[in-house]
């Protein structure tokens, strides 16, 4: 069922062939049919290598008859009394030996005649006397021989008027080849067949095209872009195990297809070696896409899974040393139960009303159509002896029973993609509004800190008497502040990790959509067989894929690192990697000044000491140190580029320098600077060279108190 539709089409051929009359030991041609004339009778066998037996008046009727046009195998040597004998193959293998026919060719016969062969030896055929053709390489060293398959290659067959003519060969089996079961002429000793000579070229032709057909170069197509696309799923979501496992199918199934396009292998040793790998390709292929769709309707791997796979085993094993069983297995048993168990499965989950199992379902019931109609097909071509026709459509029919469940697979994995890229968005929607809330509340409370401050001011200057009243006020009023910064802090936090995945959000939104439209032109291209196009857009698709992945894991890197820094409670140290939240903390700041000034642009320079290693923090705390000072850098080169003329750029320089127990980190700006006269008040609560509204006074003195926590003082 999985393997390739050629098998069936010289089973049928055979079975159609006509024999020509054989009147007294020798075959009379008068005429030649369409499907030619199989040379099955009248064979006489001798072992032992004479140059006198290539003659046609040499002596023959001593030998035995013989059938060489069957199997290595099963060839049986034919006695005139018992009808039976020793195995041909054992024969075969004393040495050099040579067939001989007779047969009578009638004047009437004007077409160009060629004998059609195939052979698992080495030969050289003699018409008369007269060398014809050798395939492979004779020889009585046995290192030597080489036994070569012209696979119907036609021979040209002068009659030379007609008459009486004698065909022999001589030919040997060339030692330690192992024969597989597998070989789609079942490893005949030597198979000759009349035809003439335009039919013979024909066929032969056509034989190999049709390795090469629309259908079959389609097939491998669809195999390779599914392996591309579902590695790609399983690298943007690993979670989903039946990516992996499909991509591994789709491989296999790759180059299982590749092999199978060109199964006539000339060279007999290799026959054994390819056909075995490109059923064992098969077989493990198949296996994988059972196993993605166990994880993908969350299955229990019970003892039908376990029983296929050993049952897999056991063919690859019998396969390398059986020439029957193995064939029967991977041919026959195995594919058919593993899809039973797969229509099994996409049942069970249809019944259970699991999501998108009816697209399972439906792939089954088509590989079981595809595969009914393919074999009505062969049964009917057979009894009315219509092959070549019917060949194309049992060819169309054998792909699609193998594309059905694939396809249909693929659909739902991708659906399945995308119901959770839908769940992404939902949540990129709850963040958005979180952080919406998040200014709203930054605003409202810098407003309730600009009333307050000026409500201090008011109390200083009218309550001058009742100091000690208004110092335990202030201090309850710093304690307020105090912690409306923390969420300040928090606000321009969301609102910088929001925008940061924005970004790689929208890559991933707008290369979908890309890679929507671009599948929607393969498959027209895919239609107009334009495959130099087909590749260009898979490649393209492929490109696509790669950037989605890279801002996919920007994103989850965004995520990941904010869950770091809120995942311990408060005052909780733990080893933090100073390097990386200097760096997380650059672009929330840049982000968040670019939400206010759109215009805004700096050079930032980072030179961070790779040897720190992890130091004990509380990462929270850093990051409220840090933002504030990078805000009070990027603030310094905007308010510097507003009055300096356009040579000046704004620049940031961030660097960490490991210093014994400690490590020192500097942050530089070329803006403004402090004025020398209120550098020493810079660390006081509620000191700020800002305009009212927009500074608290209190980032450097909270900045300051963490530092000191930690251990830690000014530069």
């Amino acid at each position: 069922m999985k393997y390739h539709g050629r098998a069936l089409f010289f089973i049928l051929f055979l079975a159609t062939l006509s024999h020509a009359q054989d009147t007294s030991g020798i075959i009379h041609i008068d005429s030649i049919p369409a499907q030619g004339i199989l040379l099955d009778k009248g064979w006489k066998f001798h072992r032992g290598d004479n140059p006198e037996y290539a003659k046609p008046g040499y002596d023959d009727r001593a030998w035995q008859l013989v059938n060489p046009a069957s199997g290595v195998h099963d060839s049986l040597m034919q006695k005139p009394k018992s009808g039976m004998g020793d195995s041909l193959s054992q024969m075969l293998k004393s040495g050099i030996c040579w067939f001989r026919i007779h047969f009578f060719a009638d004047s009437t016969v004007n077409h160009p005649l060629a004998l059609i062969i195939n052979q698992s030896g080495a030969s050289e055929l003699y018409l008369n006397g007269n060398l014809l053709a050798h395939f492979g390489q004779l020889s009585s060293n046995p290192g030597k021989i080489r036994a070569y398959d012209p696979w119907g290659k036609p021979v040209l067959l002068p009659l030379n008027g007609g008459g009486k003519l004698v065909l022999a060969v001589r030919y040997i089996l060339q030692p330690n080849v192992s024969y597989s079961a597998l070989s789609p002429d079942g490893n005949l000793v030597l198979k000759i067949r009349i035809s003439t000579l335009e039919s013979g070229i024909e066929q032969y032709s056509q034989q190999f095209s049709s390795g090469l057909s629309v259908l079959e170069i389609f097939r491998v197509g669809v195999f390779f872009i599914l392996a591309i696309l579902h590695l790609a799923f399983y690298l943007f979501y690993p979670t989903q195990k039946a990516n992996l496992y499909f991509f591994l199918f789709a491989l296999f199934m790759f180059f299982y297809c590749i092999t199978g396009i060109r199964m006539l292998v000339h060279t007999v040793e290799y026959k054994f070696y390819y056909y075995n790998l490109t059923m064992d390709l098969g077989d493990l292929g198949f296996l994988f896409m059972l196993t993605a769709l166990y994880s993908l309707f969350g299955k229990k791997r019970g003892w039908v899974f376990w029983a296929l796979t050993t049952l897999t085993i056991i063919g690859v094993l019998l396969n390398a040393y059986t020439h029957v069983w193995g064939e029967f297995i991977s041919q026959v048993i195995l594919p058919n139960i593993i899809d039973l168990e797969i229509a099994r499965i996409a049942f069970k989950s249809v019944r259970a009303k699991k999501r998108g199992g009816w697209i399972i379902l439906a792939g089954a019931i088509g590989f079981l159509i595809f595969v009914m109609a393919s074999i009505f097909a062969a049964i009917f071509g057979f009894y009315n002896k219509i092959i070549i026709a019917h060949f194309q459509f049992i060819n169309l029919t054998f792909n699609l029973a193998n594309l059905s469940i694939p396809i249909a697979t693929s659909i739902y994995l991708g659906l399945d993609f995308a119901f959770t890229n839908r769940a992404l968005k939902q949540k990129l929607s709850e963040v958005e509004d979180l952080s919406k809330k998040s200014i709203a509340q930054e605003q409202e409370k810098q407003n309730i800190l600009a009333t307050q401050n000026e409500t201090l001011e008011r109390q200083v200057n009218d309550r001058t008497a009742a100091l000690s009243q208004s110092l335990k006020e202030l201090n309850d009023t710093q304690a307020q502040l105090i912690q409306q910064e923390k969420m300040a802090s928090l606000g321009e936090l969301t609102a910088g990790i929001a925008h940061e995945i924005q970004n790689p959000l929208n890559f991933i939104n707008n290369f979908s959509e890309v890679n929507k439209e671009l599948i929607g032109e393969l498959n027209n291209e895919i239609e107009s067989s334009n495959f130099n196009q087909v590749k260009s857009i898979a490649r393209d698709i492929e490109a696509n894929e790669d950037k989605i992945i890279n801002h996919g894991k920007r994103a989850d890197a965004i995520v990941k690192g904010m869950l770091l820094h809120s995942r311990t409670g408060a005052g909780e140290k733990v080893p933090t990697d100073i390097n990386a939240i200097l760096d997380e903390c650059l672009k929330i700041s840049y982000h968040n000044m670019r939400t206010k000034d759109k215009s805004f642009e700096v050079q930032i320079h980072t030179d961070f000491d790779q040897s720190l290693g992890k130091f004990s923090f509380v990462p929270q705390d850093l990051v409220r140190v840090f933002v504030n000072l990078f805000n009070n850098a990027f603030y310094a080169v905007a308010e510097k580029k507003k009055s300096e003329s356009d040579g000046y750029t704004p620049s940031v320089s961030v660097s960490t320098v490991k210093v014994g127990e400690f490590v020192t980190i500097t942050v530089e700006d070329n803006g403004n600077g402090i004025p020398g006269k209120v550098i020493d008040k810079i660390f006081q609560p509620f000191f700020t060279t800002k305009p009212t509204g927009h500074g608290t006074g209190l980032g450097l003195s909270l900045s300051y108190d963490i530092i000191r926590a930690h251990g830690g003082n000014k530069g």
